[in-house]
């Protein structure tokens, strides 16, 4: 079987492509397991600084296989992905395939061109940045089959969007732009060629204190679920572990000196 995901490294920065492009990157079995996989590797490697997540071909992602799909249905949906969990994860086998994108502890940023519909949306949903082509083609498109969000798009989408725009999108699953999908909230921005961009901007966070990067998505990412209190406290923390660390002291020495910063991998 084809590799499902391909990953190469340059410069901290991991370029993730979905390689099933006959298929437009649609989710099969060995996609889902290939994307966890992929994810739990590059959380676990101290060298990478920043991820970009594309697929290859016409399409960013196409959803669920609509083979897989008709499998699942006749299961009514008791199948091993809809079931199963790791113990390190709250999310079960068919979630963490896009899940997984908020556990890895760098930025992970979606380049989203053609279309990205269902749990190819959620995917792209849970990266921290999403960058798309302004005709790019975005949709919540499991009421078409008579189904929700199952892939955590119910986590990720109200966080990005109004209750209401996020309501509307999941009761008609209708498709919208890029263009459209930047001005909801959807995605970060749009542009013509949103891999480039993605790999600019993945270039840009690599080069910047990886401890102060990590630290600050586990940062904004806890305190979506925390009151002001906690919150606050929790900055708190945060700060004081990075004031006077190595890294810490090299990005003022590097400003300082007018220089290029030398970085190490986070413990």
């Amino acid at each position: 079987m084809a590799e499902r995901v391909t990953v190469s490294m340059e410069g901290g920065v991991a370029d993730v492509r979905m390689n099933r492009a006959e298929k437009l990157n649609a989710i099969d079995q060995a996609m889902f397991e290939a994307l966890a996989e992929t994810g739990k590797a590059l959380a676990a490697e101290r060298a990478v600084r920043a991820v970009v997540l594309s697929g290859e071909g016409r399409a960013f992602c196409a959803g669920l296989d609509f083979a897989s799909f008709m499998a699942m249905a006749g299961d009514r949906g008791s199948g091993e992905l809809l079931t199963n969990r790791h113990s390190e994860s709250p999310a079960n086998r068919a979630q963490r395939a896009a899940w997984i994108w908020t556990e890895v502890p760098v930025p992970v940023i979606a380049a989203v061109h053609g279309v990205a519909f269902g749990g190819g949306l959620q995917i792209a949903l849970a990266a921290d940045i999403r960058i798309a082509a302004p005709d790019a083609q975005l949709s919540v498109m499991e009421i078409k089959w008579g189904l929700i969000p199952d892939m955590t798009g119910t986590q990720t989408l109200r966080r990005l969007v109004r209750l209401d725009v996020a309501k509307e999108l999941t009761f008609t699953g209708r498709i919208v732009s890029g263009q459209e999908a930047a001005s909801l909230g959807l995605v970060t921005r749009v542009t013509t060629d949103p891999r480039a961009a993605a790999l600019a901007l993945a270039r840009d966070i690599a080069s910047k204190s990886p401890d102060a990067i990590r630290a600050g998505k586990q940062l904004l990412n806890r305190t979506v679920e925390l009151g002001v209190a906690d919150g606050l406290q929790l900055e708190e923390k945060t700060q004081v572990g990075l004031i006077g660390s190595a890294n810490q002291i090299e990005a003022v020495q590097a400003n300082m000196q007018k220089r290029a910063p030398a970085f190490r991998d986070p413990a």
